[in-house]
């Protein structure tokens, strides 16, 4: 049982640290491409991935049984909707230099998710989760409030987005990676389409002329799938209580990377906000200590 936690600790860390350090590194360096076209590369070479994977862990029954059920289709038509949103908000923010901004909407997401559950589940809220719902908003409220001309819609879009995916994905009994493979099929054939018209237009990358960055544009499904295998993983050991503290991970170095690394403006209002944002991370990190 000690192996096991142990285990989960490490493959979360892992997974989060990846997304975190990892992914903004390879995304920002590739990113002279231009969004658009990374984030079709994103969505073409994870589907080819995931193709790849349940070829080779013989899970083609399971995509069967799932996509048989009319309502999971329905409900990972929209999901799908959701992560390709995530994706393309969180790439264009690595893309135009907002990684801090990014890294502000992971830092809301999982208390944002707190609120759907109490929401949609009727799940219970402590004092502690609310007082931390509402420093969350206080934030956001300064964000919006003293940059009425700079709406932070990248970090809400971000947080929204991944919080409502999760949400979605909680409605339906699917392995992670078959949910994920359908997702991709969904958005497959319009990244496809997408890719297409780059290409007949002479506005494409990646081209077999240029076989070394070819090889490495491949490298966005990998990118994508892996950490996500390996944060899966660890809530499957140790569940979502300890997950949820170690995927802080990701946003502080998100953080770290845009600010040291990349130079990012990071203004006082932002400094406030981002203080205000990590008491209620710290306050909601400790009520999933004590309650778990």
């Amino acid at each position: 049982m000690k192996q096991d936690f142990n285990k989960g600790i490490l493959l979360t860390s892992l997974g989060s640290f990846w997304w975190g350090f990892i992914g903004v590194i390879y995304f920002e360096y590739v990113s002279f491409i231009g969004h658009v076209e990374l984030v079709i590369h994103r969505c073409l070479w994870t589907a080819l991935m995931l193709i790849l994977t349940t070829t080779f862990l013989s899970k083609w029954n399971f995509f069967l049984i799932t996509v048989r059920n009319l309502r999971n289709l329905f409900y990972l038509f929209l999901s799908g909707f959701l992560i390709f949103l995530n994706w393309a908000v969180w790439i264009y923010a690595v893309a135009t230099d907002r990684i801090i901004d990014a890294s502000f909407g992971y830092f809301i997401m999982p208390i944002i998710s707190v609120l759907l559950g109490k929401i949609f589940f009727k799940e219970k809220l402590n004092n502690r989760r609310i007082f931390s719902i509402i420093l969350v908003t206080i934030s956001i409220v300064i964000l919006v409030f003293f940059n009425l001309k700079t709406l932070p819609w990248v970090g809400l879009i971000v947080a929204f987005s991944w919080a409502f995916y999760n949400l979605v994905r909680k409605k339906i009994n699917v392995d992670t990676d078959i949910g994920l493979l359908i997702e991709s099929l969904f958005i497959f054939p319009f990244a496809l389409a997408a890719f297409y018209i780059l290409t007949i237009n002479g506005f494409n990358d990646f081209n077999l002329n240029n076989l070394g960055l070819s090889l490495l544009l491949l490298l966005a499904g990998p990118m994508t799938v892996i950490p996500l295998f390996l944060y899966v993983r660890g809530v499957e050991l140790i569940g979502l209580g300890a997950t949820g503290m170690i995927f802080y991970i990701t946003p502080t170095l998100q953080f770290i990377l845009g600010f040291f690394y990349y130079n990012e403006e990071f203004s006082v209002i932002k400094f406030v906000s981002f203080i205000i944002i990590w008491i209620a991370v710290i306050i909601y990190m400790k009520d999933l200590y004590e309650t778990n």
